[in-house]
């Protein structure tokens, strides 16, 4: 059994969805492993809440233990705006094939696009994945 470790280190160029204020961002992750006829849910965990922030730095790592094998493993990023009293706005959000980034014990780079803009930069997620089998 193997371990994945995911270290969130910032996003960047987040889009205000805030009337008052600036977007308090938190980053949902969602491990989930597609297989052809038996899929494997890993569960989800959450970041801490950054206030009025477009660029957010976080520094947190996640753990999954006991993950098989990488083979068609996805993992869910999704972006969210913490909003009082009422629902949370989506922010961004983008799905990483694992399998696809030939990941190793080695802490790997991993930076994609959260939402795409015509007139300002794309907002983006930054982080460092490995797999220790």
């Amino acid at each position: 059994m193997g371990v994945l470790t995911v270290f969130l280190d910032k996003a960047t160029n987040l889009a205000d969805t805030d009337f008052i204020g600036k977007t308090d961002p938190y980053v949902i992750f969602d491990l989930k492993q597609d297989n052809w006829l038996q899929n494997r849910d890993y569960g989800y965990q959450r970041s801490s809440t950054k206030s009025n922030d477009l660029h957010p730095v976080y520094g947190e790592t996640f753990i999954w233990k006991n993950i098989e094998d990488i083979e068609n493993l996805v993992l869910k990023v999704r972006i969210m705006d913490a909003d009082f009293g009422s629902r949370d706005d989506k922010v961004g959000n983008c799905t990483i094939q694992l399998d696809k980034l030939g990941l190793s014990s080695r802490p790997m780079n991993v930076d994609r696009v959260v939402d795409r803009n015509i007139f300002t930069a794309n907002g983006m997620i930054h982080l460092r994945v490995s797999y220790d089998a």
